[in-house]
This record gives structure tokens, sequence and C-alpha cells, in this order.
């Protein structure tokens, strides 16, 4: 799909319950699935995660509700679990997130850049010590973008 930051890929399965998203990647994002697991493309699916990535964009959005699931290890899972719970219009740094799922920063960090959800589990909003915008799968530019798109008027956020 197309968007502010660029076009987006939208992976997932479908299910006898309906589609569920795997993965949403950016061009030259770090760490993307392997393209010959895909199936035919179909700029027609996952309508529900491109309704509600739109909404977002548009400002009238701040929380997800499609059917998710991210694949890995425990420790990454429990990281993108501690993402999910940052508010939108907030920041966690890499080192509170650490405290909070148990790991060293630079192990939440690489477990960070392994989200396959961006944006829908927002990992732009983990942030180096002092509000740093540093190193995003996407790239620092898209992350700056999608944290000011989430920035309340007047609140003084980074």
């Amino acid at each position: 799909m197309d968007s502010p930051v660029g076009p987006l890929t939208i992976v997932g399965d479908s299910d006898g319950d309906g589609d569920v998203v795997t993965g949403l990647y950016f061009p030259n994002h770090w760490t993307r699935p392997d393209r010959t697991t895909f199936g035919e493309r179909d700029d027609a699916a996952f309508p529900e995660a491109a309704r509600q990535l739109a909404e977002y964009f548009a400002g009238r959005r701040t929380a997800f509700d499609v059917p998710m699931r991210a694949e890995g290890p425990g420790f990454d899972r429990a990281v993108w679990a501690g993402i999910a719970e940052i508010p939108y219009g907030a920041t966690a740094t890499y080192g509170e997130l650490a405290r909070a799922v148990g790991g060293l920063p630079h192990e939440v960090g690489a477990a960070v850049g392994r989200n396959p959800l961006s944006i829908l589990v927002a990992c732009h909003r983990v942030v180096g010590k002092g509000g740093k915008l540093t190193g995003y799968a996407g790239g620092v530019q898209r992350k700056a973008f999608l944290l000011e798109l989430e920035r309340p008027p007047e609140s003084g956020l980074w």
C-alpha cells in the first residue's frame, strides 16, 4: 500500500477465521521474510489493515486492532509485547524497555530491530537515552516522521 512514509508491504496468512497480519515492511527494511515464501501479489489483500493504517496516517487512529501474529524467539516476543504497551504519542528508551522485560539495552535494541510488525507494533516509539533518535529498520527519517505524526500539539516531546 502507498503511505506517507513510502510503499508498505503487508504480509500475512489467511486462516479459517480471516486474515492475520504477520509482517509490515518498508522498502529496504533491515529484516524481511524470504520473498519465495510469499504468495501472489494482491494489492487488495488485507483491506482492514490497509484501512486502519490509512486512518493512522490521517491522524484518526491511535491504536490498531487487526489480527496480528509475530513469529520470533520468546525474548523478542517479550520485547514486542513491551513495545505494544508504549502509548500513542509517548516514547520509552531502550534502557527503560530492557528494565521492563528483563534484558540488556543492546539485546532489546536487536529485538526491536527484528520487529516484523512495524508501525502496528510501534517500535518507532523506542528511542535512545535522552530521547535521541537512533536506528530504525525503516530508517531514522521514517522514525522521526512517525513520532512527529503522533506528537500531541505543544507536547514538547523530543
